[in-house]
């Protein structure tokens, strides 16, 4: 006869999956957004991205003497129709 033991494994705590776009982790993702990091996210060049900011679609945050571009992460995931947490 075969022993049939009851497996008393306690149930496993699912994780939570992290949300990838375009193979990149949102969860992991910073509070502002360079352009680079934006158009890779987004999958479109560098200056779609500016002259979306231009155009008042994706506003961009100008820091620095430069002016260099930054977008918040809340505004990239509404472009891409993901709720932020």
């Amino acid at each position: 006869m075969e022993d049939q033991t009851i497996s008393q494994e306690k149930p496993v705590a699912q994780k939570s999956t992290p949300k990838k776009v375009n193979g990149i982790s949102i969860d992991n993702l910073p509070d502002l957004l360079t352009v680079a990091e934006v158009a890779d996210l987004l999958r479109v060049s560098k200056l779609t991205i500016k002259r979306w900011g231009k155009r008042g679609k994706l506003p961009a945050i100008r820091i620095n003497a430069r002016g260099d571009r930054r977008y918040r992460k809340e505004a990239v995931l509404w472009l891409l129709g993901i709720q932020s947490e």
